[in-house]
């Protein structure tokens, strides 16, 4: 029986990396010589689209800042079978990306996430190695242990992950999300080792540590309150109920004993955190109602898509 060849993408969100990104689509192009390369270029001011071009990439142009828009855009626009994702600051090992396809269609998995080994100490700043360990500890705990290395640009999607994938994000907390779409799907994810490089001479990093660390700790957040409402309003709940507790425990006890009540006023404080509690637990048990629909009908989409399969 002959088998058909995927149809493969390769996807580069660029910002000014006119540094890099010639070198980049060259080291695609001899990995995966039947591939298509994009390079989706977001208002750079250097010759990163003029460079590309030359290279042998298809440029797009994405106007609204942010990688997260960026990856909205590529998702929308591009059809494949299989999307490679990576940045177009070569910092990843593209000759990597045959065994990472071989291993998505042999599993099959629509998330093949490449770890990170660092081959130099100046790839990786300290702030941005403890914010890495500490967000995608956060994940983990929350969502699921599966997925390593979140904030790794460099991965392989299937057709029904990328169709079935609502971005909602606008910068670098798009790893985030795509990660957690797959953790609340149960899509089959896999790892891979490679290696992380720094970046060439002339290149700068547009990630800010604080700042974008601060942006991906409140979209898990978000994501918490999102995805799962019961738990997060049913601990509101449960925090009010307790403070409400430790408040009207010495006026029940005032009145079992006198059988007055003279500490009004904190006894109508505490009935009104008792509702606010009953009130957020409600909220929660609605909209987790809610988040089964939408979780059901993400499926659906990811469903009308066939698996990377050989």
């Amino acid at each position: 029986m002959t088998m058909t060849e995927p149809r493969i993408a390769v996807l580069l969100p660029c910002h000014n990396e006119a540094a890099a990104i010639g070198a980049v689509v060259r080291a695609f192009r001899t990995a995966l010589p039947g591939a298509d390369i994009y390079v989706f270029d977001n208002n750079s001011t250097d010759d990163t689209a003029a460079i590309a071009r030359g290279a042998g990439a298809i440029v797009r142009r994405e106007a609204l800042q942010g990688k997260g828009h960026v990856v909205r855009r590529m998702f929308r626009d591009i059809q494949a079978d299989l999307y490679v994702m990576a940045d177009g600051d070569d910092t990843y090992d593209a000759a990597l990306a045959p065994a990472m396809i071989e291993l998505a269609r042999r599993g099959p998995y629509d998330l093949v996430n490449c770890v990170r080994r660092e081959t130099d100490a100046a790839a990786y700043r300290g702030g941005h190695r403890l914010g890495n360990r500490l967000l995608t500890g956060a994940v983990r705990a929350i969502f699921g242990d599966r997925v390593e290395d979140m904030l790794s640009g460099y991965k392989v999607l299937s057709r029904r992950f990328v169709k079935s994938f609502p971005v909602l994000a606008t910068g670098f907390d798009i790893e985030t999300e795509l990660a957690v779409h797959a953790l609340e799907l149960a899509l089959p994810i896999a790892h891979v080792e490679g290696d992380y490089r720094p970046r060439p001479a002339g290149s700068e990093s547009k990630l800010r540590t604080w700042r974008d660390g601060w942006r991906i700790l409140r979209l898990i957040l978000r994501l918490l309150r999102h995805e799962r409402p019961l738990a997060f309003f049913g601990a509101l709940g449960g925090a009010a109920f307790l403070v409400a507790a430790v408040l009207i425990a010495p006026v029940i006890a005032t009145y079992l004993r006198t059988g007055l009540v003279p500490r009004l006023p904190t006894a109508v404080l505490a009935t009104g955190i008792v509702l606010a509690g009953a009130l957020s637990l409600t909220t929660g048990i609605i909209l987790d109602t809610v988040t089964r629909g939408r979780r059901e009908t993400r499926l659906l989409a990811y469903l009308r898509h066939a698996a990377p399969g050989p």
